[in-house]
């Protein structure tokens, strides 16, 4: 995943899920926010953030922001940068769980979901879910940072995924580097670590990358053992 013109800014507020005002060249500037979840830990007035202009020249806000700075932490928290790196990756077999694959395809449905990548190698057809992780405590990478009961359903309808045959994995995308370990965040949710529990005992696959963050990118790197 990589981003073209980037522009740094002070975070100051914002008033909804799709909509930030930060601090531009000195100037109060509306900016859209690529990530519908809370990510109250993240943006929190005063810190850093990253801009990624934009080239359509007809949108309502000129910028979006991509990426955020906890500390010295660089976090990516644009929601469709998971998807992209995991595709990138898994079309590359960096994804050691999986490896190489015959042939894969973004957004296919399945019963009442639509999984993110579907997936066929040596006679196999394999379904897997993303989850973009920008929850982080103390090295710990956590999700989610709020309740989700689309997530849920999602880990249900892979547990059903695996009992008719097919292949099935979660991957939990961690949008920064340097996470110890990934667990999910039952404080936050508790049916949905259950269920991720369930389908760890149900053989579903369950995977957690860090990723090597800059301004203008976010690619897979290695992955973090998982706590469930």
């Amino acid at each position: 995943m990589e981003y073209k013109k980037i522009r740094h800014a002070i975070f100051i507020s914002r008033p909804n899920r799709f909509v930030a005002y930060v601090l531009l060249d000195g100037a109060e500037e509306k900016v859209h926010v690529k990530n519908t979840g809370r990510c109250r830990e993240l943006l929190v007035s005063g810190c850093r953030v990253v801009l990624e202009e934009s080239e359509n020249l007809h949108r309502k806000t000129r910028y979006s922001v991509i990426a955020v700075f906890k500390g010295d932490l660089l976090i990516n928290m644009d929601s469709q940068a998971p998807n992209a790196a995991a595709y990138e990756a898994l079309n590359n077999g960096y994804i050691k769980e999986i490896g190489k694959v015959d042939y894969i395809k973004r957004e296919v449905k399945y019963s009442e979901s639509r999984f993110d990548l579907y997936y066929e190698k040596a006679g196999k057809k394999g379904f897997i879910e993303i989850k973009g992780v920008t929850l982080e405590q103390d090295g710990t990478a956590m999700f989610p940072d709020a309740p989700t009961e689309r997530g849920t359903r999602h880990i249900r309808e892979l547990i059903k995924a695996k009992k008719e045959g097919y292949e099935a994995g979660i991957l939990f995308v961690i949008q920064f580097k340097g996470a110890k370990v990934f667990t999910p965040n039952s404080a936050t949710d508790i049916k949905f670590s259950q269920a991720l529990a369930a389908a760890a005992r149900s053989g579903v696959g369950i995977m957690a990358y860090e990723c090597i963050v800059s301004e203008k990118s976010m690619v897979l790197n290695s992955s973090v053992p998982v706590i469930i």
